[in-house]
C-alpha cells in the first residue's frame, strides 16, 4: 500500500510534474534541490558588469560568442549548436522532430514526458530494473526518439556510453540529458565526463545540456543542445526572436570558458570526496544508496520513507521525495551531495528523529 502521511501536502508528492524545489524555502537546509553553491565571484562579476546593457535586445555578437565558447569546449561546429534558455526548452523542442513513439528510459527527470504527452506524441516509460543498469531494456522496435539521462536525475546511475550507442537503430534519434555531465568523475583515470557524447557529433545522437546546475543558476535559465546541422534546423525553424537573454548569453560563455571550466573540474572532484563522505555518514545509520552513485545526489530507500521527509523538514531540512518518479515510489528519498558540515547536520537530525 502506497504510504500517504497527512503531513507535508503529501498528496502532492505523486503529482508527475512536482519538482525538487518545492521540498525546500527559505532557512530550509536544502538536500533537496541538486544545484550547487553559488554562483562564484567570477561568474557574478561577469553578470553585474553587463547589468547596463539589458536596456538593448541581445547582441549577435553575445550570441555569436556564446555559440562558439560551445563549439570550443565539445570540438563541434557552430552549425551543431542551439542555445536554449535553459535544458528544459530542448525538451519542449524535440517535438519538431515529427516523433511518433517516444520511449522514455525510467525512472528519470519527469519534464520530457510532460512537454512530449502534451504534443500529443505516443510514449512508452521503460522502466529499467533496480539498480537501474540499461542491461536487458526491452525499448519498442517502433519507438523512432529514445530519451535517457545520463548521469540520470534521480537515480545517480551512469550509463556507459557504449550501452547508450548500442540503442541506435536506423530511423531512430536518440536523447542524452547530460545536465549533470559535467560533475561526473573518473577518479582512477582522472577523466571529467567519463561516458558524455557531448564530442561526438554522430547524426542520430542529440545531447541537451545545462549550465544552471554547477554553476548555481537556476534562477538564470541557460542551456545548449548539441546535434547534426539538419536536426538543428528543423528545431531552430520557427523559434521566437531572442529566445536567451543578454546575461544567459553572458553566462554560456563564462560557464563555458577556461575559468568556468577550471571552476566546473575542481567541482567534480569535490563532488566525489563529499559523496563518499555522506555514504560513509549514511551506513552509520544502516542507510546504503540504491544503486552506485555518480552524479552530486544520492538515491536511498528507507521504510516509512515519506514520515522520515515530513520529520527531518519539521526540523528544518528538506529532501527529495521520489513518489512521482515513473519507476521509484514513495519508499525512495533523493539527498542532494553537500559540503560535510551540512551532511552532519542532516545525520543528526536523522539519529534523532
Amino acid at each position: 500500500m502506497e504510504q500517504r502521511p497527512a503531513a507535508d501536502t503529501a498528496g502532492t508528492l505523486f503529482d508527475p510534474h512536482r519538482h525538487g524545489d518545492e521540498d525546500t524555502a527559505d532557512g530550509v537546509l536544502d538536500f533537496a534541490v541538486n544545484v550547487r553553491p553559488g554562483p562564484q565571484p567570477f561568474l557574478a562579476d561577469a553578470l553585474r558588469d553587463r547589468i547596463g546593457d539589458l536596456g538593448a535586445y541581445p547582441s549577435s555578437t553575445d550570441i555569436a560568442a556564446a555559440t562558439r565558447a560551445v563549439a570550443d569546449l565539445h570540438g563541434r561546429e557552430p552549425s551543431n549548436i542551439l542555445l536554449l534558455g535553459g535544458a528544459a526548452e530542448g525538451f519542449e523542442l524535440l517535438a519538431k522532430l515529427g516523433a511518433g513513439h517516444a520511449a522514455l528510459i525510467a525512472p528519470s527527470f519527469t519534464e520530457p514526458e510532460r512537454v512530449l504527452r502534451a504534443a500529443g506524441i505516443r510514449i512508452t516509460n521503460v522502466v529499467l530494473q533496480e539498480p537501474w543498469g540499461l542491461e536487458g531494456a526491452n525499448i519498442p522496435d517502433d519507438a523512432d526518439l529514445v530519451i535517457i539521462g545520463n548521469p540520470t536525475n534521480p537515480t545517480s546511475v551512469l550509463h556507459a556510453r557504449t550501452q547508450i550507442l548500442a540503442l541506435r537503430r536506423p530511423g531512430r534519434i536518440i536523447v542524452v540529458d547530460e545536465a549533470f555531465a559535467d560533475l561526473t568523475y573518473d577518479a582512477a583515470g582522472d577523466v571529467v565526463e567519463p561516458e558524455s557524447l557531448a564530442s561526438d557529433g554522430l547524426p542520430d545522437i542529440i545531447v541537451i545540456r545545462s549550465i544552471t546546475k554547477t554553476f548555481a543558476l537556476a534562477g538564470l535559465r541557460a542551456g545548449y543542445l548539441l546535434a547534426d546541422s539538419s536536426i538543428i534546423g528543423t528545431l531552430d525553424q520557427g523559434r521566437r526572436h531572442w529566445p536567451l537573454g543578454t546575461l544567459s548569453l553572458v553566462a554560456l560563455i563564462e560557464c563555458l570558458g577556461p575559468q568556468g571550466q577550471d571552476f566546473a573540474r575542481r567541482e567534480a572532484r569535490t563532488v566525489v570526496g563529499d559523496r563518499e563522505y555522506l555514504l560513509s555518514r549514511l551506513a552509520e545509520i544502516d542507510v546504503r544508496p540504491a544503486a552506485v552513485p555518480s552524479a552530486p545526489y544520492v538515491l536511498i530507500k528507507v521504510d516509512d520513507a515519506l514520515t522520515l521527509k515530513a520529520r527531518l523538514r519539521e526540523r528544518g531540512i528538506g529532501i527529495r521525495s521520489c513518489a512521482n518518479f515513473v519507476g521509484l515510489g514513495p519508499d525512495y528519498l533523493r539527498i542532494a551531495v553537500r559540503p560535510p558540515a551540512s551532511t552532519d547536520a542532516l545525520i543528526d537530525a536523522m539519529k534523532n528523529l
